[in-house]
């Protein structure tokens, strides 16, 4: 892929400024903890982050661990979960959390390849984990991420983002060498905010002085 590396350099420092003024605050963002991390990941899946923060906290309070998760009652845990949605998320959560107690001793993977054997992790999921949670340079693609991708760089992604290869090729690219964790956090809330999928505040967009570049 020949990115302009000029283009790139102005989109990584514009972005990142815009970041420090309007990345938004969530509990899962003050953490390194893995447990907490992974349990704030499932429930951001195909889920607004608004709406996950108060039950992220309520389920925190109640499984301090995953030995306590894994303990738990399945419905206790389908209860809390299902004000979400994805009547599958309490379920793949679950199973997780008993393989994480059984086969890791209660440890989190640090690695993807072992992190996406796990019931409900996927690429995006995993490498999400790892770049948060462990500090690795995993960049990742949502659709917030693609649009904004395919806005600047005149990118086509093709209908299902997350598994196109060319936005992922784009997404490690992209990415700066370090703290890559608050770059796609970045990213995530300038696509949930400035260059949403509808009525996009383009005015107010810093990147549209760059697209031309």
């Amino acid at each position: 892929m020949n990115l302009d590396i000029d283009k790139t350099k102005w989109f990584r420092r514009e972005l990142l400024a815009w970041g420090k003024q309007h990345r938004r605050k969530f509990p899962w963002r003050d953490t390194t903890d893995a447990y907490a991390i992974l349990i704030a990941e499932f429930m951001l899946q195909k889920t607004n982050a608004p709406l996950v923060a108060p039950l992220y906290k309520k389920f925190m309070e109640q499984y301090l661990t995953v030995e306590a998760l894994a303990e738990a009652e399945f419905i206790e845990i389908k209860n809390i979960l299902q004000p979400l949605g994805l009547s599958f998320r309490a379920e793949r959560l679950y199973k997780t959390a008993k393989i994480l107690v059984e086969e890791y001793q209660g440890i989190i993977p640090d690695t993807e390849a072992e992190l996406i054997k796990l019931p409900g992790v996927g690429k995006y999921t995993a490498r999400s984990i790892c770049a948060n949670a462990f500090g690795q340079s995993k960049a990742v693609i949502d659709t917030n991420v693609a649009r904004i991708f395919e806005c600047f760089f005149g990118f086509e992604g093709g209908r299902v983002k997350s598994r196109c290869p060319l936005l992922w090729q784009a997404a490690e690219e992209i990415a700066p060498e370090s703290n890559v964790g608050i770059w796609n956090l970045t990213l995530f809330d300038f696509g949930a905010g400035v260059c949403t999928a509808k009525h996009p505040r383009c005015s107010d967009c810093v990147l549209r002085e760059g697209v031309n570049l």
